[in-house]
């Protein structure tokens, strides 16, 4: 995946919801998101409240409802490893908030029975996992308005702004604008976004 080309076709098959690929994408990013999840855990209580597989799986399901939809345009995989890694310090300050804001004390939270065996049971995706994350790419679609769909469908076929704007009407920045905010108000409808 090292010559821009090859990452070009590659962010083409992860939005297009090629299976492969973003099986690819987890394989070689999870590990990244984890690690930074767990730097960022500097208060150790919160180790009790948050698994970094829980705060991944947040921030990979939100990458590909949104790279899906068109929202993203990275150029390199230094830019895919920026982004993963901002997602990852977000979606775990915004559950950090979020614990805090309903007064919850981690000093209380105990350990659960059997946690050390945790770490013993297979991390990877279930078909269940599989089914519920095309379920909720279908959710996030069907939320669209018929227009916001044409764009998104547009941006995963990997037309550029210029080009959507050309056959729809309309200039390239609103034409991004209007995706952006759809994207933004479904994720919290669907509860992607906490904040």
């Amino acid at each position: 995946m090292s010559p821009p080309a090859s990452f070009d076709d590659f962010m083409r098959r992860v939005r297009s919801g090629d299976e492969q690929a973003a099986a690819e994408l987890v394989r070689r990013f999870e590990p990244l998101i984890r690690r930074e999840v767990r730097y960022q855990l500097r208060d150790r209580r919160l180790y009790r409240l948050f698994d970094s597989m829980d705060i991944c799986q947040s921030v990979l399901a939100s990458f590909f409802v949104r790279t899906a939809a068109g929202q993203y345009d990275l150029d390199n995989q230094e830019q895919l490893v920026k982004l993963l890694v901002s997602m990852a310090q977000n979606k775990l300050a915004s559950a950090a908030r979020k614990q805090y804001r309903q007064r919850r004390d981690s000093r209380r939270v105990e350990a659960g029975v059997g946690g050390e065996l945790d770490n013993a049971c297979d991390r990877s995706p279930s078909p269940s996992d599989l089914v519920a994350g095309e379920e909720l790419l279908q959710r996030f679609c069907q939320s669209l308005s018929a227009e916001e769909r044409r764009i998104a469908d547009l941006r995963g076929q990997g037309l550029a702004w210029a080009d959507i704007a050309a056959r729809l009407g309309g200039t390239v920045e609103a034409r991004r604008s209007q995706l952006s905010r759809a994207i933004d108000r479904v994720s919290r409808e669907l509860g992607l976004d906490e904040d």
